[in-house]
């Protein structure tokens, strides 16, 4: 990595929006999260922004106590794929899981994403969480907390694996001899593990990027762990800049200790920044945002948070119940966030809910306030830039007209597109084919 750093900015596709309730704003279109139409001006919006990569988000299950955007969205390669057709230089960041999926399809689909996008394809890399996910596939019951994380490790390093079968110079495609691909660089993997048996080649080469950039998303221990280890960037979710700058400052020391290289993993808060063009403008449409929330908002991130129990069934002014066993094989970041925040605060279910439903944080106000904002967390040890949800229809391109530019102006931002492929306008360095490598060392 070079030590010219600036701010790194994606934008989740989240259709019809990240809450509840966000759907029933009058400008939402309530098919949103399976429009196209909308999927592109996003994507075309934030690439003339200059924004780094689109992240889609994904789960494997639903029910009843779903968010909308999640009862009924596109598959996250599916809607990249037809992205990277009407985009040029953006990134392309999709969650797929390890828990349910088998390593050599997951290798063919992100390396073919990166074929087709020009080298622009990331892998979110998640363990399910939801138990009920496990009945959609046939399973009868839903992997450990920490079993989840042993998976991904061997699902990643298979996957990696089979990414690397080609060399990069095996496609020889000589018509005069007739050798289409030279059989000493396509590489059988051969891999049997604890969970998995995998033979190789894969039956598609490696991209201009060598491999899809690593995302991961985990926040407990294991999490940070493996993100620590494995990862490239990292999509997270503090709620205060003291409790971001705590997050990076120890992601950092983890992977120091294993030797990673400085700079290594970018890590990314999740923000939904609210942008008007006064501070009253911003104040206005904050309020608007806060109008369409209830209760029930908020409640729905509680149940998420700890594996879609249900809290109705408590008294919701009275005390907190024991849950914490409920959140540690469920998604514990998320849950052991919101229990301690109980305990500061000494709250109740209900209160708990309101402020998970309608939360401020330190991005909502004039342009130069959210740009400010920003600065001050990538200056100060909590962020290397930021996933940027949309929180009402229009704060979009509110953000490329009015914030890109100012952080442009202060050289926090770049002005455009510097090289061709997601890893290299990232600053992430180019994964050496393992066989190159260890052909050029005992040559």
């Amino acid at each position: 990595m070079t030590q010219d750093r600036r701010i790194r900015l994606g934008l989740i596709l989240h259709g019809v929006g990240r809450t509840w309730d966000d759907w029933r704003h009058p400008a939402r279109n309530v098919r949103a999260s399976t429009d196209f139409g909308l999927y592109r001006r996003q994507a075309q919006l934030a690439e003339q922004g200059k924004f780094d990569f689109l992240f889609v988000a994904d789960s494997l299950s639903v029910n009843e106590k779903s968010s909308p955007h999640y009862l009924n969205r596109f598959e996250p390669l599916t809607i990249l794929s037809a992205l990277a057709a009407v985009t040029d230089h953006i990134g392309l960041v999709g969650t797929l899981s390890v828990s349910y999926t088998e390593p050599f399809n997951v290798a063919r689909q992100f390396a073919s994403l990166d074929h087709i996008s020009g080298g622009r394809a990331g892998w979110n890399v998640v363990t399910s969480w939801l138990s009920d996910t496990a009945a959609n596939f046939g399973k009868t019951s839903h992997p450990a907390h920490n079993e989840r994380y042993r998976i991904a490790a061997e699902h990643l390093d298979v996957v990696q694996g089979l990414w690397d079968s080609w060399e990069d110079d095996a496609l020889v495609g000589d018509k005069d001899t007739g050798v289409f691909v030279d059989p000493a660089k396509l590489h059988r993997l051969d891999h049997t593990g604890q969970y998995f048996r995998v033979r190789g080649p894969l039956n598609i080469g490696r991209s201009s990027q060598g491999q899809p950039v690593i995302f991961q998303a985990g926040a407990s221990e294991d999490g940070r762990d493996f993100a620590a280890r494995h990862a490239e960037a990292v999509f997270c979710a503090p709620q205060t800049i003291e409790e971001a700058r705590l997050y990076y400052a120890d992601l950092r020391e983890r992977a120091r200790r294993l030797q990673r290289e400085a700079g290594l993993p970018l890590i990314l808060p999740g923000i939904a920044p609210i942008t008007g063009l006064t501070e009253e403008e911003a104040e206005a449409s904050y309020q608007e945002l806060a109008a369409l929330t209830s209760l029930d908002t908020g409640l729905g991130f509680l149940s998420r948070s700890f594996n879609d129990h249900d809290f109705r069934q408590y008294d919701l002014d009275g005390p907190f119940p024991e849950v914490e066993h409920i959140g540690n094989e469920s998604n514990q970041s998320s849950s052991r966030r919101i229990l301690q925040r109980v305990q500061d605060g000494n709250l109740t279910i209900r209160q708990i809910a309101l402020e998970l439903a309608t939360p401020r944080g330190d991005f909502t106000g004039t342009p130069a306030q959210v740009a400010d904002a920003l600065q001050n967390w990538f200056e100060t040890g909590a962020a290397d830039g930021f996933v940027i949800f949309e929180p009402l229809p229009g704060q979009l391109e509110l953000f490329v007209k009015h914030v890109v530019p100012i952080l442009q102006e202060r050289g926090l931002f770049h002005s455009d597109y510097e090289h061709n492929t997601f890893r290299e306008n990232l600053d992430v360095p180019f994964p050496v084919n393992r066989y190159t490598n260890a052909a050029a060392q005992t040559g």
